[in-house]
């Protein structure tokens, strides 16, 4: 099993919601509580892009695409970043992953998102 793990995703109508959970198992805590971390997706044929990061603290930072129906949030005692999706449109299909902004760690396998029309 590999430092991140990603789930959450699935299959949802256009307008629906999805909750995605990354745990970073194998982080020290004190390094999770320090990292500025990010949820990235892939869609079919496209570079992998930043939708969303979080500093350990202040304000997140938000990708046009997504704003005001996406939030990213973290438990740090849980090590685990979260990504609440809304309103979903069918671009938001594709292969979300977590890591750390700018992207260090290797990649997990990441959790497929799919929204249909």
């Amino acid at each position: 099993q590999g430092q991140l793990v990603e789930s959450g995703g699935g299959l949802v109508q256009a307008g629906g919601s999805l909750r995605l959970s990354c745990r970073f198992s194998r982080m020290i805590t004190s390094v999770f509580n320090a990292g500025h971390m990010g949820w990235y997706r892939q869609a079919p044929g496209q570079q992998r892009e930043l939708v969303a990061s979080i500093p350990n603290r202040g304000a997140a930072k938000y990708a046009d695409s997504v704003k005001e129906r996406f939030t990213i949030s973290r438990d740090n005692s849980r090590k685990t970043l979260y990504l609440n999706m809304n309103n979903l449109k069918p671009e938001d299909t594709a292969v979300y992953y977590c890591n750390k902004d700018p992207d260090t760690l290797d990649w997990g396998q990441g959790t497929q998102v799919t929204v249909s029309s």
